[in-house]
């Protein structure tokens, strides 16, 4: 049996990994690819983080200098190998968790595809995009094209020449649309509801050290501040298919909506190289018809339709209607119940200050609760702590 079980090898796992070995505090780890970050791995080649990476790095390890204020997404993959070798964190690689379960020992056993551990308590740090949503389009067995979901895409190479139409518009649809304009083909966005839009950078200055500060004020004043930055940066995009938000963007990410980081879509869209069309009313065989109407050809199809987490099905019933929202996202880190104790959730929270960044803030607290729950050691002064 181990102490502490985390499952992800990703940027959560490795976060919490990180804070336990600093703290000397045994754990092991679980993945269920053969790599560590495999998701970071398998992104679209464009992608960089939306952060700057003084606020993006994992708990006790900076990026390194030379590394670019954005950095990019194979960069974050070299990284997060840093930083598991930095902190001896050796995950047991290709252990697919099929369930976890609390035994009448007040213990919990996971089990995997291959293997059965036991654990004094369990760190679930899969993220919040491990299974993608594929939904499924009306008329789309009829289309004679591609259809993709964005996890399948890498870059606008083959679409060169080409009408595109890419389903959602979160941070993926919007950059999927940019660099298949970058590409040489014709996008067009399809959007259902308004979208709130966040410039990554404004006046020249990186947005997110802004949010940091403003989150530590009350939410009716980060929500004022918020809605008055975008109504100078983004403006009104109502008449460009956008919509208008009802709420801040920081109202939004509260409740789990995650505001769209532009990065230049919306310039693009705003000069009118990346369309804009309404919901999908009907797929065809080579054309799309869409709620008001209008029915355009498309050689392929993009689905930014996000992910889910796709914890139900591992945590089963009744585990999971205790700790999973309606949304299917853990309520809390941690719950201070004596049937749940032991059961923690990371990363899973998707606030504007930025999604790495906050991994190091919960990471610290899931640790630190962790540490408050073990035997007071003897001589703490013989203890050396990690760098």
């Amino acid at each position: 049996m181990t102490n502490t079980l985390i499952i992800g090898a990703g940027p959560a796992g490795l976060a919490i990994a990180g804070q336990l070995a600093h703290r000397n505090l045994p754990f092991t780890v679980l993945e269920a690819s053969e790599y560590i970050g495999i998701a970071w791995r398998n992104h679209y080649d464009r992608l960089h983080l939306h952060t700057v990476k003084e606020h993006s790095a994992l708990p006790h390890f900076p990026y390194p200098a030379e590394y670019p204020t954005y950095v990019s997404r194979l960069q974050v993959v070299e990284y997060l190998e840093r930083y598991a070798e930095h902190f001896s964190i050796r995950p047991h690689f290709n252990q697919n968790v099929v369930s976890i379960r609390q035994n009448d020992a007040g213990t919990w056993q996971v089990q995997t595809r291959t293997d059965t551990f036991e654990a004094e308590r369990v760190v679930v740090a899969t993220g919040y995009n491990r299974i993608p949503n594929v939904p499924e389009l009306p008329g789309q067995r009829n289309f004679r094209g591609i259809i993709w979901h964005s996890r399948d895409y890498r870059n606008g190479a083959a679409f060169r020449d080409e009408n595109v139409l890419v389903v959602g518009m979160g941070n993926t649809g919007a950059e999927v649309a940019l660099d298949l304009l970058e590409h040489g083909a014709r996008p067009f966005i399809s959007v259902r509801r308004p979208i709130n839009i966040v410039r990554r950078e404004v006046f020249g200055r990186p947005a997110q050290p802004t949010a940091i500060f403003l989150s530590k004020f009350p939410n009716w004043f980060y929500d004022f501040m918020a809605r008055l930055s975008q109504r100078l940066t983004v403006g009104d995009v109502s008449a460009y298919g956008l919509g208008k938000p009802t709420h801040a963007p920081s109202y939004d990410t509260r409740r789990g909506v995650i505001p769209v980081i532009d990065i230049g879509t919306l310039d693009q869209i705003k000069a009118g190289a990346i369309k804009v069309v309404p919901a999908i009313q009907q797929i065809n065989a080579k054309t799309v018809t869409f709620a008001d109407g209008r029915e355009l050809p498309f050689d392929a199809i993009i689905l930014a339709t996000g992910y889910r987490p796709g914890m139900a099905s591992i945590l089963g019933e009744p585990l999971s209607e205790q700790v999973l929202n309606e949304r299917g996202y853990p309520k809390a880190l941690w719950f201070d119940r004596p049937d749940l104790r032991g059961l923690y959730f990371l990363g899973f929270t998707t606030p504007l200050t930025g999604i790495i960044y906050n991994l190091n803030i919960d990471s610290a607290k899931i640790a630190n609760h962790i540490s408050a729950q073990l035997p007071k050691q003897p001589d703490s002064k013989n203890i050396t702590a990690r760098p």
